[in-house]
């Protein structure tokens, strides 16, 4: 049986659930925000000890401004009410991606956030804000080539923002598309990957546990019969 250390999850779905429900985009973001909590609570109780969400990534910079300012000021607002909560619950929370360009009150929420929690255990809720994989990937050939470091996977692994992270066991992706979006495309090599028709804000637990106990039972061959 196959022990699951790290699921990803890619939350397509929120924007078009809202307008599903007669409201804006902006209320299936909202709405999101709870399935993440559940499905983090989930995992600690089966003792799933990383998961990944997809954020917000480098090509949403094209979305309305109106819709990234909520998305920002719903991460800052959530992290700013969560803290104390998230400690409590012994829940570590990592940043990847680049924070830079994101507004100066919401970086620093989201440093306090990983330094409040960096002694927690229970799980590693990794955040990827501002993130592709392509950047990343070309980012870390150019750190291995301006250090002179030997390039070998095990180097580049090194060099990545999931440094000394596992790679991801089951990728979810919600919301009926079947694509990765350039997400964690180094590594997922060998990731058993789940689409899911349901929009994130319908994504419930049982649809968690199922997909879960499926990868189990998968028969894993990295290349051999």
């Amino acid at each position: 049986m196959n022990k699951v250390n790290h699921i990803a999850i890619i939350m397509d779905g929120n924007g078009r659930w809202g307008k599903q429900k007669a409201k804006n985009r902006n209320f299936g973001h909202q709405n999101g925000v709870k399935v993440i909590e559940k499905i983090v609570q989930a995992s600690i109780k089966l003792k799933i000890p990383i998961l990944t969400f997809y954020t917000f990534s480098s090509e949403n910079w094209k979305r309305p401004k109106k819709e990234i300012g909520f998305l920002f000021n719903l991460i800052k607002y959530y992290f700013t009410k969560e803290i104390n909560n998230l400690v409590k619950n012994s829940i570590k929370i990592n940043i990847i991606g680049n924070i830079k360009p994101l507004p100066k009150n919401v970086k620093i929420c989201l440093i306090n956030s990983m330094k409040k929690t960096k002694k927690c255990n229970k799980i590693l809720v990794n955040l990827a804000i501002n993130y592709g994989s392509q950047n990343e990937i070309i980012e870390t050939i150019k750190k291995i080539y301006k250090n002179k470091i030997p390039i070998n996977i095990k180097n580049f692994e090194k060099n990545l923002y999931t440094k000394n992270i596992d790679n991801p066991d089951i990728l979810i992706r919600t919301g009926g598309k079947k694509r990765l979006s350039n997400f964690l495309l180094w590594q997922m090599a060998y990731t058993e990957v789940y689409f899911v028709n349901k929009l994130w804000p319908d994504f419930k637990i049982n649809d968690y546990t199922k997909i879960i106990n499926n990868f189990k039972k998968v028969k894993r061959n990295y290349g051999n019969i």
